[in-house]
Parts: structure tokens; C-alpha cells; sequence
């Protein structure tokens, strides 16, 4: 029976893991290797490690950052933050990385998209989109790096990134970013009835059971988080963790 994947999410910034809530208010977290080596204790699925300053400073994440965790990790891992090149896309994955992830780059340019995809296929091509509410409640993708609106039809642009190749997309909601309240169940289910290529949720998980609610009511098949991972307890102490289950158990409480 399929098993879903648990993801967590790391977000590098400044020489440390920090955690943010929507996109601001950042706490510092620690030292991503020893964060890395607490999740091969864990046995995670795997982990997403995002430089989120990097595309903001023209800068890209750092190839001896990525070669470490590529030395340490025991699982499969992404990394993302300022990628523009087919040559920053060949370092990366030649030290250790599964998959990169482009964000700020697809937004200025969708033929690179297809253009890395085409060089490296598209399973190491991920593209990360993040959705906003605007006033009226109304969904549009957002730009981290220029702190606005990128594109009011968000569909139409999930679309054109499946379209140039993309072989996952993580769509993550700054609005639920931090908050550990749940997903936007209607977003997700919006985006993953339109597309085909697999959708990792980002943004709002607190506990397994906000996982199990969108799984069941969205075709998402993958849910990844930061602050559920970082945090523990009613006071959120920085404490990082991932959940202790058994496997079999996990998979009875979704539907196959």
C-alpha cells in the first residue's frame, strides 16, 4: 500500500536554520548538520532545505552548505534558494542533492524550467510556488524576492509550470506559513484536480492529523512542514523532531 511522505522543511538563513510565520517573524532554530543528523535518527522520508534569502541578494545557496548535508543525510533531499543556472542546477545535484528546487527563477523566466528539465529530467526539477489571499480573498501566486503579487491566475500558472517540465511542485500558502493550524484544504484541492504531477503542501501543518484531513479530501500525496518540526509543545519550544510511527499503523489511517 502507498505510504504517504512526511517532509520536513528546513529554512536556511544568515549561516542558521530559522522559522518564520507568514513570511516574517523569524525565530532562530540552529545548526542545519545537526539538524540533518537528528533526521537520520528519525528515519524522515526525506528533507527540503530552502536558502530564503538567496534570491533576494542575487545570491544562490551555498554549494559547501549542500555538499555537508549531502555527506551527512542517510535520506533524499532538495535544495532551493536563488538557482538560475543550468551550471548552479549540475553542482548541486553532483553533491548530493535528489532535486532543486526554483522558485524566484520560474516566475522570470518559465523557459528555464523547461530547459533544466530537459537537461537534468524532470524528476530532479521541482518548482516551488507560493499563494497568497489578496483582499478580497482571492488566491494569486506571490514573489518572496519582490514582495508582491506575481500572477493573479494561479491555476493558469500551476499549469505552465507542469507544462515546462516540472516533475513535483510544492505549493505553499504564506498566509498558513507558521501558523499550525491546519492546510488550506481549498486550495489544494483547487490545484491537485487540475495538474498531474505530484503536489507537496506547504504551509499550516501542526500534527499528523492535519495531514490526514487533506490527504482525504485533496488528491496531495506528499505534506511537508517546518514549524511542526522544529517546535514542541503549547509553548513551542525549539525542539527538533519527527514523528515516531509505525509505518503500518500510518497507512490504515489513510485511504489507499
Amino acid at each position: 500500500m502507498f505510504s504517504p511522505r512526511i517532509i520536513p522543511v528546513l529554512l536556511y538563513r544568515n549561516g542558521g536554520l530559522v522559522k518564520s510565520v507568514k513570511f516574517k517573524d523569524y525565530t532562530y532554530i540552529g545548526d542545519p548538520i545537526n539538524a540533518v543528523r537528528i533526521f537520520n535518527d528519525c528515519f524522515a522520508d526525506e528533507i527540503i532545505i530552502l536558502d530564503i534569502e538567496a534570491s533576494k541578494k542575487n545570491s544562490v545557496i551555498d554549494i559547501q552548505l549542500v555538499k555537508e548535508v549531502g555527506e551527512e543525510a542517510n535520506m533524499p533531499f532538495s535544495v532551493g534558494g536563488g538557482i538560475r543556472s543550468l551550471e548552479q542546477i549540475y553542482d548541486r545535484l553532483q553533491n548530493g542533492a535528489e532535486k532543486v528546487i526554483l522558485n524566484s527563477a520560474a516566475l522570470q523566466d518559465m523557459a528555464f524550467v523547461k530547459e533544466a528539465a530537459a537537461n537534468f529530467g524532470s524528476s530532479t526539477i521541482t518548482v516551488c510556488v507560493d499563494i497568497r489571499k489578496n483582499l478580497l480573498g482571492k488566491y494569486h501566486v506571490y514573489s518572496h524576492k519582490d514582495g508582491r503579487s506575481a500572477d493573479s491566475n494561479y491555476l493558469d500558472y500551476i499549469k505552465r509550470v507542469e507544462d515546462a517540465g516540472a516533475g513535483e511542485i510544492i505549493l505553499q500558502s504564506v498566509d498558513n506559513d507558521g501558523v499550525m493550524k491546519g492546510y488550506d484544504l481549498k486550495l489544494y484541492e483547487s490545484v491537485s484536480k487540475e495538474i498531474n504531477v505530484p503536489v507537496v503542501a506547504l504551509g499550516g501543518a501542526g500534527d499528523l492529523h492535519d495531514m490526514e484531513k487533506l490527504w482525504n479530501q485533496s488528491a496531495v500525496n506528499s505534506f511537508s512542514a517546518g514549524s511542526m518540526f522544529v517546535y514542541y509543545g503549547k509553548m513551542k519550544g525549539v525542539l527538533i523532531n519527527y514523528p515516531q510511527i509505525d509505518r503500518n499503523e500510518f497507512r490504515r489511517k489513510f485511504r489507499s
